[in-house]
């Protein structure tokens, strides 16, 4: 560590009341508040000031004025999205009713069909009953011929 210049008591104290005096002699030399200079500095604060309001409520209103357009774009697209759910639900229960459709349309020709098979095997079935009754009519006239 270095040394002190000037080592001595006397020396250090004589150098604290210097630095007191220096200090006392800074503070009183300071300019009034009716110095010209002050005054100056005082308006540059007060107008920095006041420049500092005017630029926060430009910016507090252009935040304002950016979310209401995020609220009114967020507003669209859920008004778009609501939109295309309707659209797509109405698909949804266009393409259910087709398929219903579909499916009946299949089950009445499903329903034709079986009665078409129903009565083509009723129709062979009375023309077997015929002809083995044209059969014993014939075998019996051709007996009673025979007789």
């Amino acid at each position: 560590m270095r040394s002190f210049n000037g080592s001595r008591f006397q020396d250090r104290q004589t150098a604290a009341a210097d630095a007191r005096k220096a200090l006392i002699e800074k503070f009183q030399n300071r300019p009034g508040s009716d110095d010209p200079a002050v005054q100056a500095r005082a308006a540059e604060r007060q107008a920095i000031i006041e420049a500092r309001k005017i630029r926060e409520a430009e910016k507090a209103e252009r935040r304002a004025k950016e979310e209401a357009e995020r609220a009114a774009q967020r507003a669209r697209e859920e008004a778009e999205r609501l939109v295309r759910e309707a659209e797509e639900a109405r698909q949804r229960e266009e393409e259910r009713l087709r398929m219903e459709a579909e499916e009946a349309k299949k089950r009445e020709e499903d329903a034709q069909l079986k009665a078409m098979l129903e009565a083509e095997k009723k129709a062979e079935r009375d023309a077997r009953y015929a002809a083995r009754k044209a059969r014993k009519a014939e075998r019996r006239t051709m007996l009673e011929r025979m007789w």
